[in-house]
């Protein structure tokens, strides 16, 4: 016999687990891997064991027993060496797909080796357990979730975790817009009795009427939102859109910034690069008398919470006397003094306001907004703290201004330097009441008692009027 049909007949000799020992690691890992992804899609391709055991003995007989045949018809018909040999190839190959060990571990330092009969006996005791998992486990198999696909994300791109915005839209949509940013109001004050018209007596001098003007000027300021991401990051992340994920985050940030310096400012120190100036975009709850009425809520440290919230009812209704804005305003609350107002009870225990439309009715406004940063505010009046509880006003009566071109826009950037992907969002706006007695703020005063616990439990801290 020659060298080469010498050699080949050694290679048919050997047993799969001989051919699977001259694997390189990464090559194991990639036979046994397939091995055992076909075996998840069909538990039942292994068929038993010994029967293919009995048919490697006949096969090996029967070659033993041709082989001296094989010597003699080497020189008389050539071609059927190959057509035995590549049946013989075929007949390995099929049983290369029923390998005898599986899996190794990861490691392959490590001896121990998952064999068909105990793979049979997993499978089955899968059924009892209930999942594969626990039946792996059970027979000592570890770090099974190898084998379990990657974890899918649900939320693509990932959501924010925000305050709620619904206020910041009613705040938005409900504002009065014009296309100037400089904005003068000027009013003639008629409440004082020197403007009133005279009775005349023959011979009596008649009296000019006196009254007083009043003007205020109110100036823009730039508002911004600046954010970069390295370019790098932006080619890897290909699950979604993260230019557009990002910009969409900047306009709801720099949304709620407006919206809240609108209703009650910022809340920075005044000192702060980052504050909103007052005078230009003014607060309605800081606002001067004359534009909003501040109505006290008078308190003491044995005032329970079904009585703070009787009484901030009671003053909705009665701080409408002096409102003198347009139509019916809507209620900004903070969702404590809500909450408190809707488990109010009658004498009998059942509850007064069983939805918030009832409870809006009550107080007289057209609807009652929640808004998130409105909890915990303080302002200093004097020597007094008052604690925010509520803002009445129809938004139709405080205007936005902004000039040609200092509308939102957002602009883009890329820093060649550092390979930076920049963005900004910006605008430069004005903002005001331009009606007098156009809203109301209801406040407490905090007995002296509780400023410390209004202080740690704000998380705005106390802010200056």
């Amino acid at each position: 016999m020659h060298s080469d049909e010498k050699g080949e007949d050694e290679v048919a000799n050997k047993s799969i687990q001989d051919v699977v020992d001259t694997m390189t690691p990464e090559q194991k890992d990639a036979f046994y891997m397939a091995v055992g992804s076909a075996l998840a899609e069909d538990p039942n391709a292994l068929e038993d064991e010994d029967e293919y055991e009995d048919e490697d003995e006949d096969e090996e007989d029967d070659h033993d027993d041709s082989e001296e045949y094989e010597e003699e018809d080497d020189d008389e018909d050539p071609d059927k060496d190959d057509d035995d040999s590549e049946e013989y190839e075929e007949e390995d190959d099929d049983m290369g797909a029923i390998a005898h060990n599986l899996f190794e571990g990861n490691n392959t330092d490590n001896g121990d080796v998952l064999s068909h009969s105990e793979m049979q006996e997993i499978i089955e005791d899968g059924k009892r357990y209930g999942s594969m998992k626990e039946s792996f486990l059970a027979h000592g198999i570890t770090n099974i979730e190898y084998l379990f696909p990657d974890a899918k994300n649900l939320n693509t791109p990932p959501e924010f975790i925000a305050r709620d915005q619904g206020w910041v839209t009613e705040v938005m949509n409900g504002v009065h817009h014009t296309p100037f940013s400089r904005i003068k109001s000027t009013f003639a004050d008629l409440r004082e009795d020197e403007a009133r018209a005279r009775g005349y007596i023959k011979g009596k001098l008649k009296k000019e009427e006196v009254f007083s003007l009043l003007k205020r000027t109110t100036t823009p300021q730039t508002i911004y939102k600046k954010q970069k991401i390295d370019r790098d990051d932006v080619i890897d992340i290909t699950d979604f859109d993260v230019i557009v994920w990002l910009k969409a985050e900047m306009r709801m940030m720099l949304n709620e910034e407006i919206a809240r310096a609108v209703l009650v400012g910022d809340g920075r120190l005044t000192s702060s690069d980052d504050h909103i100036k007052e005078d230009s975009v003014r607060p309605i709850w800081k606002d001067a008398d004359l534009y909003t009425i501040k109505y006290p809520i008078a308190i003491t440290k044995e005032t329970t919470a079904a009585e703070k919230a009787t009484a901030f009812i009671e003053a909705c209704v009665r701080a409408r006397i002096e409102y003198k804005g347009s139509g019916n305003p809507k209620l900004f609350a903070p969702e404590s003094i809500i909450t408190e107002c809707l488990l109010l009870k009658d004498k009998n225990g059942r509850i007064i306001y069983d939805n918030i439309d009832k409870l809006a009715t009550a107080c007289r406004v057209s609807k009652i907004v929640s808004v998130p940063v409105m909890e915990g505010l303080t302002r200093v009046d004097k020597t007094d703290t008052l604690a925010l509880q509520g803002i009445i006003v129809n938004l139709q009566d405080y205007n936005i201004g902004a000039d040609k071109g200092g509308a939102i826009n957002m602009f883009d950037d890329f820093d060649i330097d550092y390979n930076a992907q920049k963005y900004l969002i910006e605008t430069r706006i004005s903002g005001a009441l331009i009606k007098p007695l156009s809203a109301i703020a209801i406040e407490t005063k905090i007995p002296t008692a509780d400023l410390s616990k209004a202080s740690a439990g704000s998380g705005t801290g106390v802010s200056g009027n």
